[in-house]
């Protein structure tokens, strides 16, 4: 397994935080031993995503390189948010939250 994380000068939580992201990824898509998976913080010029962004790249032998964008930091990245990225790499959809039915009071 191969795993790229980076960030200058960031060392302890952020690293963790791409560690558990990048193995979310894995399981997740269930990607083989030989497909390599990059998480990394980069600076966003969008102002939904609060200054900083999570780009995760999925490279699988004899396939081009994913990428999915979560417009958060790190280590604010939920599982939710990480499972809609990548959606469209192959992840399952989140599941939808329970919707009260009719007749239900509250």
């Amino acid at each position: 397994m191969r795993l790229f994380m980076r960030r200058r000068g960031e060392a302890g939580p952020a690293r963790d935080a791409a560690r558990t992201l990048a193995d979310m990824v894995r399981a997740t898509l269930g990607l083989e031993e030989e497909a390599t998976v990059s998480v990394s913080e980069i600076s966003c010029g969008d102002p939904a995503c609060g200054g900083a962004e999570t780009v995760v790249l999925v490279m699988r032998p004899g396939r081009r390189t994913e990428a999915a964008k979560v417009l958060m930091p790190i280590a604010q990245v939920t599982p939710e948010a990480l499972l809609a990225a990548l959606a469209p790499l192959g992840a399952p959809a989140p599941a939808p939250a329970a919707l009260p039915q009719a007749g239900d009071k509250g």
